[in-house]
């Protein structure tokens, strides 16, 4: 429940008001340069405090190295990555000890393991996700060796689509101690026809697997996605020319495989849960109570959401890539 990949396996650890967290990477291959330098950037862009209309924790997200790299190269063994909390403030969760809040995994956990850790959420919170974002850096740094690249991208925030409007509705819902939500585009440019597997690991049905897996997330599409459901087939289908395809309806996938077209993805990302307008809610006893959720919260959380995707995204095609590579490699078949 903690690991997430076949032959790029990534497993998580930590807690948000925890001593730290990281992921131990198992299966980045041997002899490619990797450092520090390679990964914070990326951090970067995640990591709460850089404005007003993010969470205000003060969280550097520096990243260490403990293992896998021997002068500055990968040997093929574990990389493990840890990022240390220096800015959790658990006092501002104590009155959240027996009180379930709204839209959180707060019951759903405590229903499933019979006890929870309140501070900020735990394994829940969105500062999980900090362990992603340093896989997907390596996994982004193998991908870019072999011409792939990735970026992502705000489509609409609570509807709106240009940049000042977006911040309006953020700045007025955190006035009101409320949040919104929106919806982000990733879009993986030179990636080959032939990632992904026509049945059960279908490429487009691992991309919905990660991108579900992000906690904030509650819709994904691939291509043309839900509109695909208004076109004819004459209107979606990716007609095809001796240069090549003519359109990307499909959003570079056909059969659950990669055709070589841009692979497309857009994600749906929900309010943020932890909101100070009074809810209702009960608590361990079952008791009905009214809840108003303090401390250090994003009023938007989908600016933030937009290097986690990529970094997502990035783990489900290098992945695939080598996968696919062990089905290509010398010596199978070839003369």
């Amino acid at each position: 429940m903690n690991t997430f990949g076949r032959s790029f396996r990534c497993t998580t650890f930590g807690e948000s008001h925890g001593q730290a967290l990281g992921v131990v990477i198992d299966g980045c291959p041997a002899g490619m340069d990797l450092s520090c330098a390679d990964i914070q950037p990326f951090l970067d862009r995640r990591r709460p405090g850089r404005s007003d209309l993010s969470s205000p924790r003060q969280e550097a997200d520096r990243v260490e190295i403990l293992s896998g790299i021997f002068e500055g190269r990968t040997t093929g063994a574990p990389i493990a990555l840890v990022v240390s909390n220096t800015d959790a403030r658990s006092g501002d969760y104590s009155e959240l000890r027996d009180v379930f809040r709204p839209g959180h995994a707060d019951i759903t956990w405590q229903a499933k393991f019979g006890l929870r850790d309140y501070r900020g959420g735990g394994r829940s919170s969105g500062r999980e996700t900090v362990a992603r974002v340093a896989a997907g850096a390596v996994a982004s740094k193998i991908l870019g060796g072999r011409g792939i690249s990735l970026e992502g991208r705000i489509m609409e925030i609570h509807g709106e689509r240009s940049q000042e409007q977006m911040e309006e509705v953020i700045r007025s819902a955190k006035a009101e101690g409320d949040s919104v939500g929106g919806i982000v585009e990733v879009i993986a440019m030179g990636c080959p026809p032939g990632l992904g597997d026509p049945v059960f690991s279908k490429l487009d049905a691992l991309i919905a697997f990660a991108m579900m897996g992000i906690g904030a997330v509650k819709g994904v599409e691939i291509g043309d996605g839900f509109a695909a459901a208004a076109m004819k087939g004459s209107e979606h289908n990716d007609q095809i020319s001796s240069s090549g395809f003519l359109s990307n309806h499909g959003g570079g996938i056909q059969g659950g495989i990669s055709t070589g077209a841009p692979i497309v993805v857009r994600i749906a990302v929900k309010p943020t849960p932890s909101i100070s307008r009074p809810q209702r809610t009960v608590n361990r006893k079952g008791e009905e109570v009214t809840i108003s959720v303090h401390g250090r919260h994003d009023p938007c959380i989908v600016p933030r959401i937009v290097p986690v995707a990529e970094a997502m995204l990035a783990l489900v095609l290098v992945d695939c890539l080598l996968e696919q590579e062990k089905y290509r490699s010398p010596g199978k078949g070839e003369e």
